[in-house]
């Protein structure tokens, strides 16, 4: 089974490089996961754009520390394909995994959240999965871990850890991809992050001027999703055995496209 992975979706031109690439490349992939807490206005979701993704194809929508930003998110994060990470302490409203069906298979979903510069309140995302796969492990061998983390070291010492148990750990939040995509000795895919999708000439993602203001004056301030700029997709395209879990295929997807390219969209 095929699996397109998407990173960060960044605003508006990140929902467009989304279903540009969708509809550009069909028959490519046989399921769509995208990370979606930049998805509305740079963050969080809110119903609106939640419906847009659903139309647009994807299958799971993953998450991370901006999942809250928008209130309206509550009124529909219970939603069986919208995910929070799972680390969240006992109590937080949503589900942090998922087992989901497509084509006949089976295959389960885990969002999970570091905690190096991050949030320390989380739970251990290490013994977090241990917890999670010992109540699916029988129901599918397909398991796919979105590992929301700032550190490259937390990432990798993770990928390593869950190595022949998850078939593909991605690592997303940093907004930056990376060129480590591999197969770990025990059948586990594995890519430190898969990057974002939106406005490529930008401060990943936001209005650059914005961002240099405060690293110049050490203010507060507003940031805004870069709009007006052609935009990158990036994404990670895995094929997993169907029967072992283990991880067959891993390589990177990128693609520039230009603001006259989506312009029909």
């Amino acid at each position: 089974m095929k699996f397109l992975i998407v990173g960060d979706i960044i605003g508006k031109p990140g929902r467009k490089a989304l279903k540009y690439y969708a509809i550009s490349n069909p028959g490519t992939f046989d399921v769509l996961v995208v990370n979606v807490e930049n998805s509305a206005g740079g963050f969080g979701i809110n119903r609106k754009v939640y419906e847009e993704l659903k139309a647009i194809g994807v299958d799971v929508m993953t998450s991370g520390n901006h999942i809250w930003d928008k209130k309206e998110a509550l009124e529909f994060i219970d939603a069986p394909d919208l995910l929070r990470p799972a680390n969240y302490p006992e109590g937080a409203p949503g589900r942090g995994y998922g087992i989901y069906e497509k084509k006949g298979v089976k295959f389960a979903v885990i969002n999970l959240m570091g905690r190096v510069f991050m949030d320390p309140n989380l739970e251990n995302p290490f013994s977090t999965f241990d917890r999670i796969y010992e109540e699916i492990r029988e129901q599918t061998p397909i398991i796919l871990v979105d590992f929301h983390a700032e550190a490259t070291s937390e990432k990798t010492a993770f990928g390593i850890y869950v190595d022949g148990r998850a078939s593909l750990v991605y690592g997303t939040h940093t907004h930056v991809p990376t060129a480590d995509q591999v197969i770990l000795k025990k059948g586990t895919g594995y890519v430190s992050d898969v990057g974002m999708s939106g406005c490529w000439y930008s401060a990943i993602g936001m209005k650059s001027e914005d961002v240099i203001r405060k690293f110049l004056t050490g203010l507060p301030q507003r940031f805004e999703v870069e709009e007006k700029e052609d935009v990158v997709f990036n994404g990670i395209l895995a094929e997993i055995d169907e029967i072992s879990g283990k991880c067959l295929r891993i390589e990177r997807v990128q693609k520039y496209i230009t603001r006259e390219e989506l312009k029909e969209l």
